[in-house]
């Protein structure tokens, strides 16, 4: 059995997915399998897949589904992986000829249950690191800790142990189609931490239909979603009152939006959202001024 899925949830990115397909056709090794999530495209998507699949030089399972969204692609995923690991390659991103083989090597060396998997580095198509690099002087650390206590920036690649990942279904909002995919990981930092693996595992191209590029109106079409995410962060064991208060003033306005009169009542943290209704509402217009135009 292959010990690694790479699954990339897609979306109408026919245009673009051969890019990853080509560089998994290169890796320096075959130990994992590509799970292949549709998430309702009406391109050309079917019948491409489907030729690679006949042409049999990698491991190909494809799955369509009715439109759920990242976080619906990405529960799917997990239902259906059953190798020990998996990492997520987005649409319009590729890997190293040697990212599966650093992967795996790195796991047989030093993963174990003790651990959620591992962290990587995510590069540029120029080969330039996103952010900063790794620590070195630690071995592991939460993905928490790495942004907020050892100050990483930048997207970086998460590898996890299956099992783990199958826990912490994101939850599916009806006529919404966004929740923050770190509500997992966070959940996860709770219990384990993470090796870190100074590697460039993916190479990303941030496109102009990508989700990253469209927060803003991510957030206002959203904001279910969007609430959801804040009041589980601000529960986090690890968290502090600054953070926890950052995540009150989205809480507050993410409510606005959604037309959510009980935010109090429902909070987490009622202080905190208090004191984050001025400034909640403040972003609250200043996202509504700024989407006017999003339709939907």
């Amino acid at each position: 059995m292959n010990l690694l899925t790479v699954f990339t949830p897609t979306y109408n990115r026919a245009y673009c997915l051969d890019k990853c397909y080509e560089s998994l056709k290169k890796q320096t090794t075959q130990d994992f399998v590509w799970l292949i999530i549709d998430d309702g495209s009406s391109d050309h998507t079917e019948e491409l897949v489907k030729s690679w699949v006949k042409e049999g030089f990698i491991n190909i399972q494809y799955v369509k589904q009715e439109n759920q969204g990242m976080h619906g692609a990405h529960n799917t995923a997990y239902e259906l992986i059953q190798t020990e690991l998996n990492v997520c390659i987005d649409s319009d991103d590729y890997m190293p000829e040697d990212a599966v083989e650093k992967i795996t090597s790195f796991w047989r060396k030093y993963g174990n249950h003790s651990v959620g998997g591992m962290i990587g580095l995510d590069s540029y198509t120029d080969q330039k690191i996103i952010g900063t690099k790794l620590p070195d002087h630690i071995k592991r650390s939460t993905l928490f800790n790495l942004y907020h206590k050892y100050k990483v920036q930048g997207d970086k690649k998460l590898v996890y142990r299956t099992e783990l990942t199958k826990k912490y279904p994101y939850p599916l909002f009806n006529g919404e189609k966004y929740v923050g995919l770190a509500y997992k990981y966070f959940k996860l930092d709770e219990q384990y931490e993470m090796l870190l693996l100074n590697e460039v595992l993916c190479c990303v191209e941030y496109l102009e239909d990508g989700s990253s590029r469209n927060m803003l109106n991510q957030y206002r079409r959203n904001p279910k979603g969007f609430s959801f995410y804040r009041k589980e962060l601000m529960k986090l064991s690890f968290t502090g009152p600054t953070f926890q208060f950052r995540q009150s003033i989205h809480y507050v306005s993410s409510s606005l939006l959604e037309k959510n009169w009980r935010f109090m009542s429902e909070s987490p943290k009622k202080w905190l959202t208090y004191l984050a209704i001025l400034p909640g509402t403040l972003l609250y217009l200043y996202i509504t001024n700024k989407t006017k135009d999003v339709t939907y």
